[in-house]
C-alpha cells in the first residue's frame, strides 16, 4: 500500500516519529521537513490530492490540532478525511465512512497513542453495507 503523509511545522516531530512505524509500506512524504513555520494547507491539499487522484491508497495528515489538516484535506473531491484521536474513532472511521484520509494531531497525542491509532486504522476494513448508501450520498453531493 502507497501512503501520503504530511504535516505541518507543529505535526512535524510526530510526522518523523511514525515514520519508521510505516516501513512496510511504500510512503510518498509531502512535507513538512523540518519545524520552521509553514502553511498547512500547501502540504494538506498535495497529499490529499495524491488520494484522490489514487497515486496514493491512503493518507496521514498531521498539524498542531488535526482540524486544520482535516478541513483542507475534505475540500478536496474523494476525500474522506477523519480526524481520530482514540483507536475508537480509528476504528469507526474505517467501518462505517470508509476514510481515506487519518488526521493526527501533533499537540494532544502521544507518539505511542498515534502508532496505535494507525494501526487500528490501517488494520480495518470497511464494513459496507448500509454504511455504502450514507457514502454514495457524499459522492453525489460532492458532484454538485
Amino acid at each position: 500500500m502507497k501512503i501520503a503523509i504530511a504535516s505541518d511545522h507543529a505535526g512535524f516531530e510526530l510526522k518523523e516519529a511514525i515514520k519508521p512505524f510505516l516501513s512496510n509500506f511504500e510512503i510518498v512524504d509531502f512535507g513538512a521537513h523540518s519545524n520552521d513555520s509553514m502553511n498547512y494547507p500547501d502540504t494538506g491539499f498535495a497529499a490529499a490530492e495524491a488520494v484522490s487522484s489514487g497515486e496514493c491508497e491512503r493518507g496521514i495528515l498531521i498539524c498542531g490540532s488535526g482540524i486544520g489538516m482535516s478541513i483542507v484535506a475534505n475540500k478536496v473531491p474523494k476525500i474522506r478525511a477523519a480526524l481520530c484521536q482514540t483507536k475508537e474513532f480509528a476504528e469507526l472511521s474505517r467501518l462505517h465512512n470508509d476514510a481515506n484520509i487519518l488526521v493526527l494531531s501533533g499537540r494532544f497525542i502521544s507518539k505511542y497513542l498515534a502508532k496505535e491509532i494507525i494501526d487500528v486504522w490501517l488494520s480495518t476494513k470497511f464494513e459496507g453495507n448500509r454504511h455504502q448508501k450514507r457514502i454514495d450520498i457524499i459522492s453525489q453531493k460532492e458532484k454538485k
